[in-house]
């Protein structure tokens, strides 16, 4: 009789820890679908919002989900380097302004077509962060901080001398790119769509990267460098590579940037650029999937917000929300995102096992 109870006991128990699984305790059809799949139907739902938004708001609401999309462009490239691979920056607004500053001289001087920029823009940013990448491999902490930190502040000083190629102190102003005929688009929204474009492939190529040989490289040389060193895996090569890849999608970003505001000039690439977007991804989620989008709704509307709330100190009301975000959120907003998952899956594992 024992036995009998522990066997029932333990086949009970099985069928509830695959219905936790997803397995019998999923509901058939529609809703079962939903539960297994509802990472996807969530992306899916947040494409067709993006799509359908420019057609619903004003042009300056428009123009504010470009400019979120461009700096979360910028962000997946700071994050790969900074949440995957381990390294640190405090330079990445200048790989920003690389990208920017090479599509307004293309696009200036040489009249290049602006899909052309894209792709070169990208290149240029890519060989200098190859070059720059070097100090990766033999600093780290503090010491490759200050490199990179180095970087932003010399940027500006050297945009202005080259005034002739550059703008100097002026900058550039360009002619933004028009939407061609057959769209029938206004030119605010063919910018919104030029840069969703361009956060779909930046999110797309970080995620292939990540899941190849490559991603699994870096992680491990992030997680424990000497064991990973031990496994045959060079650090430095991979260290080098983020650092290159990172700069290239910020590169990517800045030019996405200049077709948008259609001016570039020194003083938008500050030092301030560098530490904004390092703030916009640990408040979005340092290694997160979503940090990058989160982030850049931070970095575009929480300084504004701080000016609006008070004009005398911004500085102050936008340091103490940071504050106030890691102290409710340690791992960022995406780890709200992901604690709520969890708090669901356990409770519904709660209601199934209750049912068993």
């Amino acid at each position: 009789m024992s036995e009998s109870t522990d066997t029932t006991e333990t086949t009970e128990a099985a069928g509830a820890a695959e219905a936790v699984k997803g397995g019998s305790g999923t509901p058939p059809g529609v809703a079962g679908y939903a539960v297994r799949n509802w990472r996807m139907l969530a992306l899916g739902a947040l494409l067709l919002l993006a799509v359908a938004a420019p057609f619903q708001l004003v042009p300056f609401r428009v123009f504010q989900l470009t400019m979120v999309m461009v700096y979360a462009v910028a962000l997946v490239g700071l994050n790969l380097l900074v949440g995957h691979a381990g390294q640190i920056s405090l330079g990445h607004g200048a790989f920003f302004a690389v990208g920017a500053y090479s599509t307004a001289v293309m696009m200036y001087h040489w009249d290049l077509p602006y899909p052309v920029t894209f792709p070169l823009a990208a290149a240029v940013a890519f060989v200098l962060g190859y070059a720059f990448g070097v100090p990766a491999t033999r600093l780290r902490g503090l010491y490759l901080a200050l490199v990179t930190l180095a970087i932003a502040i010399f940027l500006v000083p050297l945009l202005k001398r080259f005034e002739s190629v550059t703008g100097g102190s002026m900058g550039l102003t360009l002619e933004k790119p028009e939407p061609p005929a057959w769209t029938g688009l206004a030119q605010d929204q063919w910018l919104y769509f030029l840069a969703l474009a361009g956060t779909v492939l930046a999110f797309l190529v970080v995620h292939y990267l990540l899941r190849s040989r490559v991603g699994r490289a870096m992680h491990s040389v992030r997680d424990n460098e000497t064991a990973a060193e031990v496994m045959g895996v060079r650090p430095a090569s991979y260290k080098r590579r983020a650092f290159a890849w990172s700069s290239m999608i910020a590169g990517a970003a800045g030019c996405l940037y200049t077709w948008t505001i259609g001016f570039v000039s020194p003083d938008s690439f500050t030092v301030n650029l560098s530490i904004t977007l390092l703030a916009g991804i640990v408040v979005g989620g340092l290694g997160s999937t979503w940090g990058p989008l989160l982030g850049g709704l931070f970095v575009m509307f929480v300084p504004s917000w701080s000016q609006d709330i008070n004009k005398a100190a911004p500085g102050v009301i936008f340091g103490l929300l940071i504050i106030a975000v890691m102290y409710v959120a340690p791992t960022g907003l995406a780890g709200l995102a992901g604690r709520a998952a969890h708090w669901f899956n356990k409770t519904r594992s709660n209601r199934i096992l209750r049912k068993g």
